[in-house]
């Protein structure tokens, strides 16, 4: 079976994560959440503290493994893949964003975005003309020779964005992207992700426990107890809201 996938949607059936504890507990984190994401959306994932928000995107990511259900990531069923597999996926077709930036505090701006080409062993030119390119596309030319300490947090961000982009990804899965960030920065790094879905095509799935960016992508997931319990449309997330507004 060929692991390449053909599409960049993302779909869960009845996912089920526990996690078991020393002495013989076990936790139920996720418990039967069941999300659909077509290729080139914009999605955010929501709930309270312990709902099972970053558990579910790192299943998403490869980053942990599933204990029954489905998880098909461009039609490939990710119970049927092992882990060398899994990495290939990752690898090939997903970036991930964190919320604490994750940059090398030793290397410029655009030494963090040529690293991950470098592992890839992409000759040094071309990794230095995409990464370039890169820190351009998210605003941040005239920065590529600072290192992060020289960087506000909105520009770490952006560098780390710029590094998500390094391989083309289908897919950037985001983990609080702007929760370190102050509002306005933070707006700034939505329109920038939505940008990303508009012109690239590229899937984003991003975690978040703020309400007014969740309100900026396609589609609103939320999570309680494990479970998907809301799906709402943008659409219907600006109805909620106006309709909230006026109440008061």
């Amino acid at each position: 079976m060929s692991k390449k996938t053909s599409q960049t949607s993302v779909k869960t059936v009845d996912l089920v994560k526990d996690f078991n504890l020393p002495g013989g507990d076990v936790v139920n984190v996720l418990t039967g959440a069941k999300i659909e994401v077509k290729p080139g959306d914009f999605v955010a994932v929501m709930g309270p503290s312990g709902s099972g928000k970053s558990t579910l995107l790192n299943i998403l990511a490869t980053l942990e493994p599933l204990t029954s259900g489905d998880v098909l990531i461009g039609g490939i069923n990710l119970k049927d893949t092992s882990y060398k597999e899994q990495l290939e996926i990752r690898r090939a077709h997903s970036s991930i964003v964190f919320q604490s930036f994750a940059l090398i505090p030793y290397l410029t701006a655009l030494e963090n975005v040529k690293l991950p080409m470098k592992l890839r062993k992409v000759p040094d030119g071309e990794a230095e003309e995409k990464a370039l390119k890169h820190l351009e596309s998210v605003g941040l030319y005239g920065r590529l020779n600072h290192l992060p300490e020289e960087l506000s947090g909105g520009e770490q961000q952006r560098v780390a964005i710029a590094r998500a982009l390094a391989h083309d990804p289908q897919i950037i899965y985001a983990d609080e992207p702007t929760g370190n960030l102050d509002t306005h920065i933070g707006k700034e790094i939505i329109q920038l992700f939505r940008s990303l879905t508009k012109e690239h095509n590229i899937t984003v799935i991003m975690v978040t426990h703020d309400s007014d960016s969740a309100q900026q992508t396609d589609r609103i997931y939320i999570l309680q107890k494990g479970k998907v319990v809301t799906e709402k449309t943008k659409s219907e997330s600006k109805k909620t809201r106006k309709k909230g507004d006026a109440e008061k």
